[in-house]
């Protein structure tokens, strides 16, 4: 029926619904337009005209004003219709009952500025018909808590039904019932203890129709999981729910997330400063800084050291970072009154199967900075698909890190610590199993991966055929991705007496160690072959791979002393095992150290020693190491001022290539072939031969490209570069330069100085 605009409204004691009903009719809106205007939900609006809700709050009857615009009479009377329509309580029931009161919110709270403008964000976006869910999760110690405490004082104002928290225990022996918690959440917002249902289908219906019709926000703190969760997300109205969790919670769905993560540095320093004022961080900053490292930027750990330094105001920040330092003790030093990190892993820790104990324990004697399910299996003794899984479960339970590209995983610093503690505590003697086991298995494998380098012999020997590499770029990838682990299980094999196999594993890796020159790492890998060597009494093994440490110091890691001093003990082991190969080497190597210390005639003399011990001797790969020496000669005289002697060298190591080089395997001639081509490059630029020298270099870095070769191609395109800027092709040599500088920065390599001066020089020009 149309009332005409002005016509009274009945009195109010024709109930809220219809006098509601009468003054939407009027203003023409349908209910979903005037549910959308005021904020509530349809179904709400629908109970409150039907006369199933006969006293609304007042929040709700002034949000119905607002959108109907009605005179003062009439809003007047909708007011005393919902007035006399809510019930009487026989006792005041308060707006937040005590325990489900909002925590106090903490003074100093420090960043997660982004993460705070989302969550408003999301919020502010809500329809009054679709309650929003947010899942705040990550690891233990990340203050999850104190973020949505932060939050919820924020938004609370906005949600004049109220603001509710509840501990869900999720972490305890005894974690909350959801049919408990919504008996509590249903007495905080006015249910007489006797209009409770008893059972759980009939109280979750009360909770949801009741809920529904409140702009009201939930706070559920420590969920376990989602079966815990899931009965307490509103399914309709326009409430606000925030929960957090050390789980990801991955199975509820349509819900909003924010995945905490550590702090930055600077966020870190700053939380200091609050807490214990900012003048004692700046009295010692460097302390501070180290302080926060050593923290894990870990929220909670940050907290517990300022509250420590607080509550002792003339302490020095550097006396706490003193103590963090031992590790061994870092976690007894974090730790103020009740507050302990200890205790909140622990609280995670005695949650998981002992299987998934298991790994997470073990996973500590992995080597490097992450780990892969293969190394998770073999140090914990379970299959593959096992370690898969239970590490994934770690993940999701936050107490380890997922690699978002790849599938590895890592610790935070301070839960690797307390994942060792337990370790130590439970397995003290099958530590020392699991490690060897884990280490042959893994030399096993890497021997089998370097010999797709060989080309002479067949990677065979793997431990597990199913998930080995099956070609040189697959083995590659597995000896990056596990170099870490080889390098330490060489390091354990060693230690624990296994030295013929450290030498096959390093034997196996020689022509892998010529393609990733820049890898620091093989400096470590040859000293662990040379002790082998020794404790195996073999003077040719001591010879070979003493040889192989000089050419890393003088390659790898650029430290000329070492690598003369490694060279002489590489001669003096082949003379005695009567080596003439192994003696030209030695030669070799040593004069490439004396030529980087600036030794010219002595490095000049030991080069043509190297040629002649090569071209003596009868082995089969003397012809190859004549080769090397023929072209680290020929750079040598150039690098003396002598071009022309170096280009006939040069020339003469071409023609080595073309016919003294029968039986080696393919990619070998190739992959010399193209060294000396990039020889040949660099005498005709010493010749301001221009045009040749770009020719000859160009076909060089594509030959190194293709080797992937990288500890080569980016040298060949920094001199490729220097002879387009002589040739006046400006925009190329910037190309090729920056191009270069990237990779020499990727490789710490003493020729990235030189990159920049040729930028520099571009620039000037």
């Amino acid at each position: 029926m149309n009332i005409p605009a002005g016509a009274p409204a009945d009195d109010a004691t024709a109930g809220f619904g219809p006098l509601l009903n009468r003054l939407r009719t009027r203003a023409g809106l349908s209910q979903e337009a005037l549910a959308h205007r005021a904020g509530v939900s349809v179904r709400a609006l629908a109970d409150m005209e039907r006369g199933r809700t006969r006293g609304p709050q007042r929040q709700t009857v002034a949000a119905l004003v607002a959108a109907l615009s009605p005179d003062a009479t009439d809003a007047e009377a909708l007011e005393r219709a919902a007035t006399l329509g809510r019930p009487r309580p026989r006792t005041p029931v308060p707006a937040t009952p005590a325990g489900l009161a909002l925590p106090r919110d903490v003074r100093d709270f420090t960043a997660r500025e982004a993460e705070l403008v989302r969550l408003r964000a999301v919020a502010l976006a809500a329809g009054p018909a679709h309650p929003v869910a947010v899942l705040v999760t990550g690891q233990p110690g990340l203050g999850k808590t104190a973020f949505v405490v932060r939050g919820a004082h924020d938004l609370a104002g906005r949600f004049p039904d109220g603001a509710f928290a509840v501990d869900l225990r999720g972490t305890r022996t005894d974690p909350a019932e959801p049919h408990d918690v919504m008996r509590r959440l249903l007495r905080a917002l006015g249910v007489e203890e006797s209009a409770v249902p008893h059972d759980r289908e009939s109280r979750a219906t009360l909770f949801q129709t009741t809920v529904a019709e409140r702009r009201m926000l939930i706070v559920l703190d420590n969920a376990a999981d989602e079966t815990q969760v899931r009965p307490l997300l509103p399914v309709s109205g326009p409430a606000l729910t925030l929960v957090t969790s050390r789980c990801a919670l991955a199975g509820i769905e349509g819900a909003h997330r924010i995945a905490l993560d550590v702090l930055r540095r600077e966020e870190s320093i700053a939380l200091l400063g609050r807490a214990i004022g900012a003048e004692r961080v700046a009295a010692e900053p460097q302390a501070a800084r180290d302080l926060t490292d050593l923290c894990g930027q870990l929220p909670l750990a940050l907290r517990i050291a300022a509250q420590r330094l607080a509550a002792r105001p003339g302490e020095r920040l550097g006396r706490l970072v003193s103590q963090l330092e031992q590790e061994e003790s870092r976690l007894d030093a974090l730790r103020a009154g009740d507050l302990e990190v200890r205790a909140a892993f622990a609280l995670s820790y005695r949650q998981l199967t002992p299987d998934a104990q298991r790994i997470l324990r073990r996973a500590t004697l992995a080597d490097g900075v992450d780990f892969s399910p293969q190394t998770a299996s073999l140090l914990a003794g379970c299959t593959l698909r096992t370690a898969r899984l239970l590490a994934e479960s770690l993940a999701d339970r936050g107490l380890l890190q997922p690699d978002p590209a790849v599938e590895r995983y890592r610790f935070h610093d301070l839960l690797r610590l307390f994942a060792a503690e337990q370790l130590t505590e439970d397995e003290p003697v099958e530590m020392s199993a699991a490690r060897e086991h884990a280490a042959l298995w893994t030399l096993a494998r890497a021997r089998a991966a370097a010999l797709h380098y060989d080309g002479e012999r067949a990677p065979d020997g793997d431990p597990h055929p199913p998930t080995a590499p099956r070609n040189a770029d697959e083995a590659r990838d597995w000896l990056e991705a596990e170099r870490a682990q080889w390098t330490g299980a060489l390091r354990q094999a060693l230690a624990d007496g296994h030295h013929r196999e450290v030498l096959d594993t390093v034997e196996a890796m020689y022509w892998f160690s010529d393609r990733t020159q820049h890898w620091e790492q093989w400096a470590e890998v040859f000293r662990c072959s040379v002790a082998a060597a020794r404790a195996l009494g073999s003077r040719r093994d001591e010879a070979v791979h003493l040889n192989y440490l000089a050419w890393s110091c003088n390659l790898c890691v650029h430290d000329y002393v070492a690598g003369l001093a490694a060279a002489r003990e590489a001669l003096a082991a082949a003379r005695a095992a009567g080596d003439l190969l192994q003696a030209g080497w030695a030669f070799g190597y040593g004069a490439g150290a004396l030529h980087h210390l600036g030794r010219a005639e002595e490095a000049l003399a030991w080069l043509k020693d190297s040629a002649d011990c090569h071209r003596e001797s009868p082995a089969p790969q003397s012809r190859p190491a004549e080769l090397s020496t023929l072209n680290a000669l020929g750079a040598h005289l150039r690098s003396m001022g002598r071009p022309e002697e170096a280009l006939a060298i040069h020339r003469e190591s071409e023609r080595l290539c073309d016919t003294g080089l029968s039986g080696q395997p393919e990619a070998i001639v190739t992959l010399y072939r193209v060294h000396t081509r990039y020889h040949l490059g660099l005498d005709h630029r010493a010749l301001h031969r221009w045009e040749r020298a770009e020719q000859l270099l160009r076909r060089a870095l594509e030959g190194f490209e293709a080797a992937h070769v990288a500890a080569w191609s980016e040298q060949a395109r920094l001199d490729l570069a220097v002879v387009l800027r002589r040739l006046g092709r400006t925009a190329e040599a910037r190309t090729a330069l920056e191009a270069a500088r990237r990779g020499l920065t990727r490789q710490n390599h003493p020729r990235l100085r030189e990159a920049d001066e040729e930028l520099a020089a571009l620039t000037d020009a």
